[in-house]
């Protein structure tokens, strides 16, 4: 596979490399705000459809490309495959999200879970990996991505999405250990897959740590962090030459964020509880940054926006090591035309700080 890449402002910038502009893309860029993604949605019949079906994910992904002049492309998938692979029973019920048949709650339940074997059960994803790769033709780099496994560890213990998480909780406090058994097996598949799309075509890699801010001050480390180091430390770093970077984001881990720098990653996911100057003042250059507007600016009118990406770009201040993003992924009712004038507004800006 051919390793030419035309636009590697986001792989350069993740490596605190020089950039002209700051690069730009968006969580969740493909998905549910854009009337392309709806029409092909309706005509696959279902969420796993799309996900399962390797052209069909392709042609998501590559939507948003269409349209806005993002420098990269993330692969259109759900965080919920690998516990799904790991024969859970993922379905999706309308309006309420992600669903697990069989939920994992007691020692025995999570010891009969077996590691998937990704070259089979995910082929799929593996697949439309390489397929957006050679779709892309270089124009810009490519993520690849999985949830952490505290996160996909909530969804596999509750059963679905939860506002409360008591069952993962009471697991956490009354059978640490037995949580630990679980998180430590979806490390490792966790591992594996994003290897796997590494080997498929993957330039760069993001874990997403969307739950762990629900934990206990204490508990973050333990149950979150530590897991996500360990596959850091597991991952495929270099691939046709090229440092894969990978970016590390747990959403309310503002907190946390000098022990998250020493997790392994190179750039740290910040949502929009915390601003860039002084996450930039606790982490100095270990690491480079990426997000953090808030997703709701995005309600509000053009001009908003434009002052608001002003804001962002000005907190980060002067040099490499930045990656605009929203602080979490885009809302399905956002208009499309606000998502292109923030796009337009970073890389309007953005060169003044590059200079």
């Amino acid at each position: 596979m051919s390793s030419e890449l035309h636009n590697d402002r986001l792989l350069r910038a993740l490596l605190r490399e020089p950039v002209d502009r700051t690069p730009v893309w968006i969580m969740r860029q493909a998905g549910r705000y854009l009337p392309e993604y709806r029409e092909l949605r309706a005509q696959a019949g279902s969420f796993m459809s799309l996900c399962s079906n390797p052209a069909l994910a392709c042609e998501v992904t590559l939507q948003p490309l269409r349209r806005f002049p993002l420098d990269a492309a993330i692969l259109f998938s759900d965080i919920l495959t690998v516990p799904d692979a790991m024969g859970l029973g993922l379905y999706f019920e309308p309006g309420e999200g992600p669903r697990f048949e069989r939920p994992v709650r007691d020692a025995a339940a999570i010891d009969a879970l077996p590691v998937p074997d990704i070259g089979s059960e995910l082929r799929y994803v593996t697949d439309a990996v390489s397929l957006i790769r050679r779709e892309l033709a270089g124009q810009v780099p490519l993520i690849g991505f999985s949830g952490s496994p505290w996160t996909l560890a909530t969804y596999m213990v509750e059963g679905a999405s939860s506002k409360d998480f008591r069952h993962i909780k009471a697991l956490a406090y009354d059978q640490p250990e037995v949580l630990e058994r679980l998180l430590n097996k979806t490390a490792q598949a966790v591992t594996a897959y994003l290897n796997a799309q590494v080997e498929a075509g993957a330039q760069a890699l993001m874990i997403f740590d969307t739950w762990g801010g629900a934990l206990a001050h204490d508990a973050y480390e333990r149950f979150s962090l530590r897991f996500a180091r360990q596959i850091i430390e597991g991952l495929i770093r270099e691939r046709d030459g090229r440092r894969i970077p990978v970016v590390f984001f747990t959403k309310g881990g503002g907190l946390w964020l000098e022990q998250i720098a020493g997790c392994g990653a190179d750039a740290l996911g910040v949502d929009w509880t915390l601003s860039l100057s002084e996450a930039r003042r606790r982490v100095g250059d270990q690491v480079a940054l990426q997000g953090n507007l808030d997703p709701s600016v995005l309600y509000a009118s053009p001009h908003v926006i434009q002052a608001e990406v002003a804001r962002v770009l000005a907190e980060f201040g002067h040099g490499s090591g930045h990656v605009f993003n929203l602080g979490h992924g885009v809302h399905p009712q956002i208009p499309p035309d606000h998502v292109a004038a923030m796009i337009e507004a970073v890389q309007a800006q953005s060169p003044a700080y590059h200079e």
